[in-house]
């Protein structure tokens, strides 16, 4: 097994690890995001705390959504947003490569000056 293999499952493990480590060992804690204990927080401070707005989907449905469709939405936003950022890191790494052989943005050789 070489070192990049080795490198990669002990951090796999680590991660494996931070997920189940609070679950397991912090029974019936509340894990909540921090939208709900921002408006907590306000609510204890003004005492009278209204929403400006309510979100549309909720609106929609006439109630919260359900934490695993939150969820699944949240997630595929990320990943859609990771695949845009990872296409455009992707498109420059490519131009300099291209840059560096001397060849346009389209990977043809470029003309040398001069010549048509």
């Amino acid at each position: 097994m070489n070192g990049n293999r080795k490198t990669v499952l002990v951090l796999l493990f680590l991660v494996v690890f931070l997920i189940v480590f609070p679950v397991v060992f912090k029974k019936g804690a509340e894990f909540g995001g921090s939208d709900d204990a921002g408006s907590v927080m306000v609510e204890e401070i003004e005492g009278s705390y209204e929403p400006w707005f309510t979100p549309v989907v909720e609106t929609m449905l006439g109630g919260e959504l359900p934490g695993e469709l939150e969820s699944l939405l949240f997630c595929i936003q990320t990943g859609i947003g990771v695949g845009i950022i990872a296409f455009f890191m992707g498109r420059m790494v490519e131009r300099k490569k291209w840059i560096e052989k001397g060849e346009d943005t389209c990977g043809r050789a470029a003309l040398a000056k001069g010549q048509e």
